[in-house]
């Protein structure tokens, strides 16, 4: 068998449905054929597998012990099959709009937007995925894509949408403390959180030994919503990409702490496919989040395409 041809779908729904019902007359009712048919399947089935499945019992039929190793398989592969089908029926629906953004923008700039979108468009339900993997715009499994860097995909339009850049931020009491302090004699006073690439990077980690070595390291992360976190219970100064303090500054959770330059950072990009798009939902969101954009930026919506 394991160099034979897989059976038919055909075959193993009629195999499992009769396995069930433990019947091949019930087996055919549900599926809409004739017995003769369901015993046809059975008897292909048996041939190709190379052994009995079903046995007589009484009116009815019961599983050899081959049959219940092939039905244990055959349920579970049914079920898996059941379940994908449902999923990619989830993804027809036309309120449903995937985006794909990076963690640390969905949650410091597009998560407290969400509100504002959802009213502008009262219909929409957003999937919002953070698997920057999952980033090839096909209209079906992402819609519009939020990246670091351009995608440079056929019949994909890519727009640059948001700067960012690090930024040294604390709470807004170890920025008061600090406001009176040449900023020389922070690291006097305060200790320094950060991201492990930040401080690793070629650029930024230049950036950070040349301004900020004098600071003690209070904590390291691989993740910057650990890093936001931390900042927030005040265990010191962080350096945070600008984008992800956003909705904290705004709040007064956080505060700038002055006297320290900023680090650029590479523009993030949006995209989407080419011309008209499957829905206006997809339209709607994509022009909102230029509009967004524009609004955190202080500068008119981008049109342009790459190139």
């Amino acid at each position: 068998m394991s160099n034979a041809r897989l059976p038919s779908f055909r075959l193993l729904v009629g195999f499992e449905a009769a396995a069930r019902l433990g019947n091949y007359s019930r087996a055919a009712d549900e599926l809409c054929v004739s017995q003769s048919a369901i015993s046809h399947q059975i008897g292909q089935l048996e041939r190709q597998v190379g052994q009995s499945l079903f046995r007589r019992k009484g009116r009815g039929v019961e599983l050899t012990v081959a049959g219940r190793l092939l039905h244990a398989t055959v349920v579970k592969s049914l079920d898996v099959i059941r379940g994908g089908l449902g999923r990619i029926d989830s993804y027809l629906d036309d309120n449903l709009v995937t985006l794909v953004c990076p963690a640390h923008v969905v949650h410091g700039w597009l998560q407290p937007r969400l509100d504002e979108l959802e009213a502008t468009l009262p219909s929409l339900c957003p999937i919002i995925s953070i698997d920057e993997t999952a980033r090839y715009i096909d209209q079906l499994d992402v819609d519009i894509a939020i990246t670091r860097q351009p995608l440079r995909q056929r019949g994909v339009l890519d727009v640059p949408i948001l700067d960012d850049a690090l930024v040294l931020v604390a709470t807004p009491a170890l920025a008061k403390q600090l406001a009176p302090v040449e900023p020389a004699e922070h690291p006097q006073h305060t200790r320094l959180l950060c991201l492990e690439t930040d401080l690793t990077g070629d650029e930024s980690g230049r950036f950070i030994r040349q301004h900020l070595g004098e600071f003690r390291k209070a904590a390291i992360y691989d993740d910057a919503r650990l890093l936001l976190d931390a900042a927030l219970r005040g265990r010191g100064v962080a350096l945070v990409s600008r984008l992800m303090a956003d909705d904290a500054l705004k709040r007064r959770r956080l505060a700038l702490v002055k006297g320290h330059p900023s680090f650029a950072l590479e523009p993030l990009w949006i995209s989407r496919a080419e011309g008209e798009v499957r829905s206006p939902l997809v339209q709607g969101v994509y022009d909102s989040l230029l509009a967004f954009a524009a609004r955190f930026s202080g500068r008119a919506p981008s049109q342009n395409k790459l190139g």
